[in-house]
């Protein structure tokens, strides 16, 4: 099957395989039937090896999988063993937890700069990484590769924040505005979160469970 037709749903489910091979990694687990590992993540076995399908020819009957083989080849699948450059922008609150708490690394990206308006924030450190003026966007991006744009800006400036950015030559964003940003480059990709969306499918499993 080409990667192109691959539907967006296993895309997604990818990440959730990865992130529980990687604990069973931990775990000291050596291998896993599709069986095993659909009644951890509430997916069926046929689903997984479905999943699976898409991408070659995972596990042994009677056997299952190699749980340390096969973290590592959704994680070449992932795009993992690619050096991957982000950057943030807006270095508020939510900007800031993101830096302190989030491990781009496992994620296989290298946080490198932040950029913010704060005049106060100039010269400092979250976590390690350096806080820049926003009005440093351009010369730093002339100089430093970055494929991923961490968006925490205020909505007001969202759109017109990422316009700046795509005509720099960002083309992938991670975007916490809660503003559904667009694009009419083709090759620019949006990761819109929304955290009100995930409260509100809480919301609806209580009220109909």
């Amino acid at each position: 099957m080409k990667r192109e037709n691959i539907s967006d749903a296993v895309i997604r489910r990818l990440p959730r395989y990865y992130r529980y091979l990687c604990d069973l990694c931990d775990k000291g687990v050596n291998r896993i039937s599709s069986q095993s590992l659909g009644t951890k993540m509430n997916v069926t076995a046929s689903q997984i090896r479905q999943d699976f399908s898409c991408f070659g020819e995972f596990g042994q009957q009677g056997y299952g999988y190699n749980v340390e083989e096969l973290k590592c080849e959704i994680g070449r699948i992932l795009g993992l063993e690619n050096p991957h450059h982000l950057i943030l922008v807006g270095a508020g609150n939510l900007g800031r937890a993101l830096l302190n708490n989030f491990s781009f690394d496992r994620a296989g990206f290298s946080a490198d700069a932040a950029f913010d308006t704060n005049a106060q924030l100039f010269g400092s450190e979250i976590n390690g990484i350096p806080v820049y003026s926003v009005d440093e966007l351009d010369t730093y991006l002339q100089s430093h590769p970055v494929d991923v744009a961490v968006l925490s800006v205020p909505q007001a400036v969202a759109q017109s924040t990422a316009d700046r950015l795509i005509r720099l030559g960002v083309r992938g964003f991670w975007n916490f505005t809660n503003v559904e940003l667009t694009s009419r480059e083709p090759d620019v990709i949006f990761e819109n979160i929304h955290f009100a969306n995930s409260l509100l499918t809480l919301c609806y499993r209580i009220t109909h469970r």
